[in-house]
């Protein structure tokens, strides 16, 4: 009688020790897709993160002082479709395409010399070399067109 209770003890040991290593290779095969999405993510948003715009004032070569918007690409790969939407809800500035490492300036509209007092960040929309859609709001936030429900391509 005490064999069988020892051999149920040893079918119940072992049945739990089935189902503990089952647990732990499924919590660690979790944690390794979750790491995988992140590495994707990081990824994918890798060229967009390298992507600012502001406007500033500069001085031309005649000493003359003028408003612009600069858009600046530090990444290795250039952007397209690139668009300044004017908060006054008026036209996009489009600017086309930025090349790698390079800032593009643009003359800023002079209805935006009245509010100027420094530099500051703006709004931008452009496509990155996947031709994934992006969002950088003037607070920084970056956003894809596909977490934001837009049509990614224009």
């Amino acid at each position: 009688m005490d064999s069988d209770w020892v051999n149920a003890a040893g079918s119940v040991f072992s049945a739990l020790g089935t189902v503990g290593a089952f647990v732990v290779g499924f919590v660690l095969l979790r944690r390794e897709q979750n790491r995988e999405a992140e590495r994707a993510e990081d990824e994918r948003r890798g060229q967009a993160a390298r992507i600012s715009a502001w406007i500033e004032e500069y001085r031309k070569p005649n000493d003359a002082r003028e408003l612009a918007f600069h858009i600046h690409n530090a990444s290795e790969m250039p952007i397209y479709e690139v668009e300044l939407p004017m908060p006054e809800g008026g036209d996009t500035e489009f600017v086309g395409l930025v090349p790698p490492g390079q800032t593009v300036r643009r003359p800023a509209p002079e209805s935006w010399r009245r509010s100027y007092v420094e530099p500051e960040p703006v709004e931008i929309e452009f496509l990155d070399s996947a031709g994934r859609r992006w969002t950088r709001n003037e607070q920084g936030r970056l956003t894809s067109a596909a977490e934001s429900g837009q049509n990614p391509v224009r």
